[in-house]
């Protein structure tokens, strides 16, 4: 909505040819005496947020890499979906003002907001979505985790020029919840440049500039659609160490910190009349990986083991200051199927020494792990506790820290590694369990069968408890052994506002912070 403002001017009298003349001459004195000379009016100031963040993006193709770093910029804020999750973990419309699911759910009609538009200025219509959809189904090159999304879409067609019609072939409670994320981000159909270097979305902020190794920038969409972005630039700036971040915070050349990766330096924010913390939940499982296709991951038991030598509520309290929930599956607080599985394969040494022996593994014939971690707090701290209490119960663990983009190449791409400590942040992830081509190689034909039931279900309440029958089956298997359920802790100072409580999505939301 914009909004129009009338001015008023007051009439005045009219004085003397002699008095006017008096007063333009002492005006005239004054000003030659008091007044340097004279410059230019300057610009208003740059509206600009300045957010500390962990991981940088290798590059803003959010399609042809996977990782999170990617959309954490750009979702909502540079493309957007059909459908947003707001921070309470709710579908609600976007780019579409409403949609309807047929009754064998198979058929969704997404009605498009007419005003949407690119910031290009081309309409956001029924032809751009049904061209994305092709484009990623025709993509040789997408990223295996939005390939197996997007699997179920049977195709799309435009019904009218702001109404789509996608066809899936089979039902999927997770289809709508995946489509809300980076699978369901609409590129400009005519957008000719780089990925990962620009962008043609139609969201409040473009890409303005990435320089590697320190920031990225974005620049007001002056053209936006919607509710007009609050900063003309918004920078992502970041560090892997996170005490360079804190002091940057402290000294005020940071107005945000996205996800405090120091929860032991929560007390240095405490002064109100400076900062504001923000406390919630969100998705990411900070998972110790178990890699299937090493051979000694083949036997239950010394999945078993490997969870039961460690005390999982003491490395929360030790390596991210007592924060963050204990977990014992794929599931978070926020999930509708979530139950606390933590006391599954219980924090029990003696026992875990015993599974140990029956596999195999004995003082002259240890069990020997590669534990390859990417450069992030959590993960390095987790790393060493996690090598200290495997040494306790006779596993030799050798450590190795990677920088991200190195740990993308060899670990999460190419598989060499045994045992890996990373957090899985994607809403609703437990899916990735059941595609053996993820890079943990978990093939198990019972869970996927559980996880297809679940998926397929007739109701959202039928498929919410075959879920937890499939959490459960996973817990119970030791697949993974999940270490805790990371905080969503953000520092701002004490002018922002509008921080969502919870990181529901993967998206560091900007479009409801503003400046006071």
């Amino acid at each position: 909505m914009t909004y129009a403002a009338a001015a008023s001017r007051r009439s005045r009298s009219i004085p003397t040819k002699a008095l006017a003349a008096a007063v333009g001459l002492a005006l005239t004195l004054i000003l030659a005496a008091c007044t340097p000379a004279a410059s230019p009016t300057p610009s208003a100031a740059l509206r600009t947020l300045s957010v500390g963040a962990t991981l940088e993006p290798a590059s803003m193709d959010p399609w042809h890499v996977n990782a999170a770093s990617i959309p954490q910029v750009l979702l909502y804020n540079v493309y957007e979906t059909l459908v947003k999750v707001d921070s309470t973990g709710n579908i609600k419309p976007l780019l579409a003002q409403a949609w309807e699911v047929s009754p064998d759910r198979l058929t969704y009609t997404f009605h498009l907001n007419p005003a949407a538009k690119f910031a290009s200025g081309a309409p956001v219509d029924a032809a751009a979505v049904v061209a994305n959809i092709n484009r990623l189904k025709t993509d040789a090159k997408l990223v295996e985790t939005l390939r197996a999304q997007l699997a179920v879409v049977s195709g799309a067609e435009a019904t009218g020029n702001d109404q789509v019609q996608v066809t899936l072939t089979r039902p999927s409670l997770m289809w709508l919840y995946d489509m809300s994320s980076t699978l369901g981000m609409i590129l400009d159909p005519a957008f000719t440049g780089d990925l990962a270097t620009a962008s043609g979305g139609s969201g409040p902020y473009v890409v303005k500039a990435h320089t590697q190794g320190e920031s990225v920038v974005l620049a007001n969409n002056t053209k936006y659609w919607g509710n007009p972005a609050r900063f003309d630039e918004v920078t992502f700036r970041y560090s892997t160490d996170p005490n360079p971040q804190v002091a940057s915070m402290l000294s005020g050349d940071l107005d945000v910190i996205s996800n405090l990766q120091s929860p032991d330096a929560l007390s240095q924010f405490a002064d109100t009349s400076r900062f504001a913390t923000t406390s919630g939940t969100t998705n990411g499982e900070v998972v110790l990986g178990l890699n299937h296709d090493s051979k000694p991951m083949a036997k239950l038991e010394v999945r078993q083991a490997l969870t039961m030598a460690i005390n999982r509520r003491d490395l929360i309290d030790t390596v991210w200051n007592g924060q963050g929930t204990l977990i014992g599956s794929m599931a978070v607080p926020t999930d509708p199927w979530f139950e606390d599985l933590s006391a599954t394969n219980a924090y029990d040494p003696v026992k875990a020494k015993a599974l140990l022996k029956e596999a195999g593994y004995t003082e002259k014939a240890p069990l020997t792990l590669r534990l390859r971690v990417p450069v992030v707090p959590y993960a390095v701290k987790s790393a060493q506790y996690v090598a200290s209490q495997l040494r306790d119960i006779g596993v030799k663990v050798t450590v190795d820290e990677l920088d991200f983009t190195r740990w993308l190449d060899e670990v999460f791409t190419k598989g060499d590694y045994d045992m890996t400590i990373v957090a899985h942040v994607e809403a609703r992830d437990l899916g990735k369990f059941a595609n053996p081509k993820y890079y943990w190689h978990y093939n198990d034909p019972k869970f996927a069968q559980l996880y297809t039931a679940a998926d397929q279900a007739t109701s959202e309440e039928e498929g919410n408890e075959l879920m937890k029958q499939a959490t459960k089956y996973l817990a119970d298997q030791a697949a993974a052994v999940w270490l805790f359920a990371l905080p969503n802790l953000v520092i701002t100072k004490s002018t922002i506002t509008g921080v969502a409580q919870n990181a529901a999505t993967l998206s560091f939301d900007l479009t409801t912070i503003t400046s006071r």
